[in-house]
């Protein structure tokens, strides 16, 4: 395989985006209006005219270049419409240039690093097939997650898709328990326009019996996966179990598809159980961290 580093400004987008389409293993966060939107700078490596394509996020710290994982961007590396395995990988990783002495990559779940120079640690995300009938998919709850539904329903909470993107972006501004920055928080509304305007976004809202909203989640479709990026609640959320029933309320309408419902996973304990919960399963990713800094710039990354 021929692969070349490509800069940001000479990428043929069509091309990028019809071998993200394409994929094996494609998923939104590759899409290049998406990286357009997550990261402030990016370029690529580049197999055989587009046959194979790998981003590369950038930054810059005391004039130092490296490649991060952004946020609201789970899973990257090497996408294909051909299975790609570890040799080609290495192939790819080998080009990245010499003066980025840190990287931190997620590869994706098809993706797999072997004999690769660097730290390779495991992650977590949490899958739910969505192909069987409602009633299948629910059987499958365990019972901590049966019993809330049924709280909620009881309470009288509503599930809508009403919700506009402002209102969801007020709502999460009001309500954050792990903190985001403006920046952060306008990249996040940056993607959820786009998705709804090209209609690959929802936004599902739950709201109290006094019809105040509680909880609210945004979830993102592409290649038969969609993604629970953000989710919300306030207290009136958590002590109505709204979030019970606004995933459950998205899996009856999404059942007997072939969308696979991607957790997106957590290293938090209580929020893995909730995924669990509805039967989702462990999937493994591997993230790749690359330190070949001078011992005097190793604090930088901190």
């Amino acid at each position: 395989m021929k692969i070349s580093y490509v800069q940001h400004n000479n990428i043929d987008f069509s091309k990028w985006d019809d071998c993200i389409n394409c994929s094996l293993n494609g998923i939104v966060y590759a899409y290049s209006w998406y990286l357009n939107i997550v990261a402030d700078e990016w370029d690529a490596l580049i197999g055989d005219d587009y046959k194979a394509v790998f981003p590369l996020v950038k930054g810059g710290k005391y004039g130092v270049q490296y490649l991060y994982q952004p946020l609201f961007t789970q899973q990257l590396g090497v996408f294909s419409p051909v299975k790609i395995d570890s040799q080609d990988i290495k192939l790819f990783l080998d080009l990245i240039p010499k003066k980025i002495q840190y990287q931190v990559i997620n590869f994706n779940t098809f993706n797999n690093l072997e004999n690769i120079s660097g730290e390779v640690f495991e992650r977590i995300t949490y899958q739910f097939d969505l192909i069987q009938p409602y009633f299948n998919l629910s059987s499958n709850y365990n019972d901590n997650t049966k019993r809330n539904i049924s709280k909620s329903i009881a309470m009288g909470v509503n599930i809508n898709k009403m919700l506009s993107v402002a209102d969801y972006v007020h709502f999460k501004r009001q309500n954050l328990i792990v903190p985001l920055k403006s920046d952060q928080i306008e990249r996040l509304n940056r993607i959820m326009v786009h998705a709804l305007e090209k209609g690959v976004g929802e936004i599902y809202a739950a709201f109290t019996s006094q019809r105040e909203l509680c909880a609210a989640a945004f979830f993102i479709r592409s290649n038969d996966k969609v993604i629970y990026l953000s989710a919300v609640s306030n207290e009136l959320g958590r002590a109505n179990r709204a979030m019970f029933a606004l995933v459950d309320q998205f899996i009856n309408d999404y059942s007997e598809s072939h969308l696979v419902l991607d957790f997106e996973g957590s290293s938090i304990e209580n929020v893995a159980r909730f995924y669990a919960g509805f039967g989702a399963k462990k999937c493994k990713y591997q993230q790749l961290i690359v330190n070949r800094l001078p011992w005097y710039l190793k604090l930088f990354k901190r």
